[in-house]
C-alpha cells in the first residue's frame, strides 16, 4: 500500500502544516511507502483546506470517478474559524468535503476532534488523533545552551502568521511589562506590531530557527485555539520547557513539561515556576518522533485499506448527489473569495 500527500508543498520556511507534511513525506519516502503519482497511490492524504490550491478539490473528484476504490484520508486541524477568528464558511466546506469524499480522518489533537465534531458535525467511521512531529535531524538538543539562573533568563516565541490570535496581545504585554533587567526575549517570525524591547527576528530557515531556539531557555506561546502547535513541538524538541496559554491543544502537548496560564498578567509567575525547577521540567519533555508518527499514519491508512480489501468497507463513490454537493462546495469557495476580496478592498 502506497500513500500520496495531495498538498502544495512550499519551499523554505512556511506554516506549521507545511513543515510537518514535508517531514512526513520525507519519512514516508525513507520507508518506501510514498507514491509520487496520486493515480498510482492506494491512499490519498488530503490536508484541511487547500488555500491557494482549490484545484485539489477537482483532482479528488476526478480521482474518485476514475478509481472508485481510491481511499481519501482527511488530515484536519482547526476548526479554521476558531484559529482565524473568521471564515466559518471554510469549516462548512470542510464538513461537506468530508461527508462526500473522506473515508477516514486524522485529527491533530483531541481538542481539534471535539471542536470539529461539536461545532460542525465532522464525523467519520474511521478516525484517530495523531499529534505532529518534527525533523529530528534539525530540531534536537545537540549543542543546546546550558540553563543558568545566574544570567538573564532567555525567553522566545515564534509565529510565521501575523494573525492577532497567534498571541500578540500577550507578546505586546510582555514587551511593555517584562523586567528586561532579569529577562531577555526574542520573537521569530511575522508580527503585526513593532516591539520596543523584544528582539524581533524575521522568518528564517528551519536550520537557523533550531539554532536560535537552542540558544534560549523557555518557549512562550499564547496562540488562541491552536489545535496542535508545530512551533511548540519544534521548541520542545530543542529542549525548551513551555509556558502556554491554557487554550486549544496546548494543554495536551505542554502541561507535563511546562506551565499553563489563563491571563497575561499571570505569565511571569508561571515562568518563575520553571526557572526554579528548570531541569525537572526539561527532563519531562517527550520525544516527538516523526518515525513513530509516520508509523501511526500508515497503520491508520492500512486499517482502512485492509477493510476495503476484505469487503468490510466500501470507499465513498461519486454519485449524482456527490456531484450536486461538489457544486455546492464550488459555490461556497466562490462566495468566500468574493467576500474576502471585498473586505480587502475596504481595508485599502
Amino acid at each position: 500500500m502506497k500513500i500520496h500527500i495531495l498538498y502544495n508543498f512550499q519551499p523554505g520556511s512556511w506554516g506549521g502544516g507545511n513543515q510537518f507534511l514535508k517531514v512526513l513525506k520525507k519519512e514516508f519516502m525513507k520507508k518506501g511507502i510514498y507514491e509520487k503519482s496520486p493515480e498510482k497511490a492506494e491512499v490519498i492524504l488530503f490536508n484541511s483546506y487547500p488555500f491557494g490550491a482549490e484545484y485539489f478539490f477537482n483532482q479528488i473528484l476526478n480521482l474518485k470517478q476514475k478509481y472508485p476504490n481510491k481511499i481519501v484520508i482527511y488530515r484536519l486541524d482547526g476548526p479554521v474559524s476558531l484559529v482565524r477568528g473568521k471564515d466559518g464558511e471554510i469549516d462548512k466546506m470542510i464538513a461537506l468535503f468530508n461527508k462526500i469524499f473522506a473515508d477516514g480522518i486524522i485529527f491533530q489533537s483531541n481538542w481539534c476532534r471535539e471542536k470539529n465534531k461539536n461545532l460542525f458535525k465532522i464525523l467519520s467511521e474511521y478516525k484517530t488523533v495523531i499529534h505532529n512531529a518534527t525533523d529530528k535531524e534539525i530540531f534536537n538538543r545537540y549543542n543546546k545552551e546550558e540553563f543558568s539562573p545566574d544570567r538573564k533568563i532567555k525567553l522566545i516565541a515564534t509565529s510565521w502568521s501575523s494573525n492577532w490570535q497567534k498571541g500578540f496581545d500577550v507578546y505586546k504585554y510582555l514587551d511593555e511589562n517584562l523586567d528586561f533587567s532579569k529577562y531577555e526575549m526574542t520573537f521569530v517570525g511575522n508580527s503585526p506590531i513593532e516591539f520596543k524591547n523584544i528582539n524581533w527576528v524575521k522568518p528564517v530557515s528551519s536550520e537557523k530557527l533550531a539554532q536560535i531556539l537552542k540558544a534560549h531557555d523557555i518557549y512562550i506561546t499564547a496562540s488562541q485555539n491552536d489545535p496542535c502547535s508545530n512551533s511548540l513541538i519544534e521548541a520542545s524538541s530543542c529542549g525548551l520547557p513551555t509556558v502556554a496559554l491554557n487554550n486549544g491543544g496546548h494543554p495536551e502537548l505542554a502541561q507535563n513539561w511546562g506551565e499553563l496560564f489563563e491571563e497575561k498578567e499571570d505569565i511571569v509567575e508561571e515562568i518563575e515556576k520553571i526557572v526554579k525547577n528548570y531541569h525537572y521540567y526539561q527532563s519531562r519533555i517527550p520525544e516527538f518522533s516523526i518515525v513513530k508518527v509516520a508509523e501511526k499514519y500508515y497503520e491508520f491508512a492500512e486499517k482502512i485499506y485492509r477493510d476495503v480489501q476484505q469487503a468490510r468497507h466500501r470507499p465513498k463513490r461519486v454519485s449524482f448527489l456527490t456531484k450536486i454537493n461538489f457544486l455546492k462546495i464550488k459555490f461556497m469557495i466562490l462566495k468566500w473569495k468574493i467576500i474576502n476580496k471585498i473586505e480587502t478592498i475596504r481595508k485599502t
